[in-house]
């Protein structure tokens, strides 16, 4: 039986708010905008959700399994953009949650301006940002007629 004065463990949704406290999180724009001034955009949805809605055109895909061994500059395994622990670093997801928690095992590594994309891949879309859907044709939306 547990002591109810006692707090166990925090549970994912306190975590996660917890962790968030620690990023300096962005939106759709704001990811956009550090992408045109040389921030590294990072895609670490799964394949299927990549086939399925596209993909954000100049990102790198890196899995959430790899996250850590393609971006540590330090690594063996690095991809050829993790250049140094002073790149800032915008890593994506779906939805945001799990960017979240990526982010903040880049800060462990010591990528201390890795943040994460409030929203997702989905809130990128939505806000009308450039998607090449899966049969590979870049398309940016177009703004509604006035």
């Amino acid at each position: 039986m547990t002591d109810p004065a006692q707090p166990g463990p925090p549970g994912i949704d306190a975590y996660l708010a917890r962790v968030r406290e620690g990023l300096d999180r962005v939106g759709p724009e704001q990811a956009a905008r550090a992408a045109e001034q040389g921030a590294l955009l990072v895609d670490i949805r799964y394949a299927a959700l990549r086939d399925r809605d596209g993909t954000v055109p100049g990102a790198v895909i890196v899995e959430r399994n790899e996250l850590e061994w393609r971006l540590d500059p330090y690594g063996s395994h690095r991809i050829p953009q993790a250049t140094g622990h002073d790149l800032p670093i915008v890593v994506f997801c779906n939805e945001g949650y799990a960017s979240s928690l990526a982010a903040v095992s880049l800060h462990a590594l010591g990528l201390r301006r890795a943040t994460d994309l409030v929203g997702g891949f989905q809130a990128w879309r939505a806000a009308g940002l450039p998607v090449t859907p899966p049969d590979g044709r870049p398309t940016v939306p177009t703004p509604p007629a006035a």
